[in-house]
């Protein structure tokens, strides 16, 4: 056993290994469940906040090139 062939052992485990995590993570992204890709379903709370800021921006926006 040399050193070559234990370096060359241990890459191939290593390499192996983040191309499954990739593999996995690409077919976890690509799913539809929220659940399963790390997303949460939003309240509706939040979806209001949301909408609320969105509004103030749209105004400020509004405001901003009225003046212009």
């Amino acid at each position: 056993m040399n050193a070559n062939w234990l370096i060359n052992m241990v890459l191939r485990r290593v390499i192996g290994r983040l191309v499954n995590r990739g593999v996995d993570a690409g077919f976890r992204a690509m799913h539809n469940d929220p659940q399963s890709s790390g997303q949460r379903k939003e309240t509706e709370e939040e979806r209001a906040e949301r909408e609320r800021i969105r509004a103030m921006r749209q105004a400020r926006r509004a405001k901003r090139n009225s003046n212009s």
